[in-house]
C-alpha cells in the first residue's frame, strides 16, 4: 500500500505499508492518512483531491480503499479520482514504446491493457497468457508484469522496481482532473474485471 500528499503536482510525503504475516496492509490506511496528514500540520478539509488505485487487484485491499476514499471524499467534500492499477504501472515505461501491463489473473489468465504516450489504447480486461503471447510476437511493446508472468511474458515485473508508484497515482490524478474527469466521489467504484470470488452455502 502506498499513500502520498501533494501540492501543484509536487510530492510532499509519501509512505509504503507492506504486508506481514502477521498485518495485512489495508488495515494501516487510515492510520497512515492521519499521520501524514499531521505531519504537515494539514486536515482533511485541506485536501482538494482523494485518488486511489480502484485495480485490478486483491479484492480485499481495492475494496478497502475505495471504500475509505469514498468515505473521505464526502467528509471532507472534496474531488474523488480512481485510476487503474494497470495505468499506474505503465508509467514505469520511460520511453517512447507502446506499454503492455498484465498481472497475474490465475487460471491461466491476466489482467492487461495498453497504453501509448500515456493515453490508454484498450480498457483493462482479463486475457488468456496465450493471447498475449501472441500479442507480443506481432507488436513490440515495453512490458510490466508481476513476479509470476515475467518468466513467460518478458518484460519488467513491478515487484522488483525501486519506483515510487504513489508519485505515479499522483501525477495521473492531476491529469484526469485537468482534462475534466468525473470526481463525484459516488461514482468511485472498484474496477473488478472478474467477480469477486464468492462461497455460496449449498441448500439443505
Amino acid at each position: 500500500m502506498y499513500v502520498a500528499l501533494a501540492e501543484d503536482n509536487k510530492i510532499l510525503a509519501s509512505k509504503i505499508v507492506e504486508t506481514t504475516q502477521s498485518n495485512y496492509h489495508s488495515a494501516f490506511i487510515i492510520s497512515t492518512i492521519k499521520d501524514i496528514l499531521k505531519e504537515n500540520l494539514l486536515t482533511p478539509k485541506n485536501i482538494d483531491v482523494v485518488a486511489t488505485n480502484v485495480g485490478p487487484g486483491s479484492f480485499t485491499g481495492i475494496r478497502a480503499c475505495t471504500t475509505v476514499a469514498r468515505i473521505f471524499a464526502q467528509a471532507a467534500d472534496c474531488k474523488a479520482v480512481g485510476v487503474s492499477s494497470l495505468e499506474i504501472l505503465s508509467r514505469l515505461n520511460s520511453g517512447d514504446k507502446k506499454t503492455l501491463v498484465a498481472l497475474d489473473a490465475r487460471k491461466e489468465m491476466a489482467y492487461a491493457a495498453a497504453f501509448e504516450a500515456h493515453k490508454q489504447i484498450f480498457e483493462p480486461r482479463a486475457l488468456a497468457i496465450e493471447s498475449l503471447k501472441e500479442m507480443i510476437s506481432n507488436e513490440d511493446y515495453f512490458i510490466v508484469t508481476d513476479s509470476k508472468l515475467e518468466p513467460i511474458l518478458g518484460g519488467i515485473s513491478y515487484q522488483n522496481a525501486d519506483d515510487d508508484l504513489g508519485e505515479y497515482l499522483v501525477q495521473i490524478a492531476y491529469e484526469k482532473v485537468n482534462a475534466g474527469f468525473d470526481t463525484d466521489w459516488q461514482k468511485l467504484l472498484p474496477l473488478y474485471i472478474q467477480p469477486p470470488p464468492v462461497t455460496v452455502k449449498k441448500q439443505a
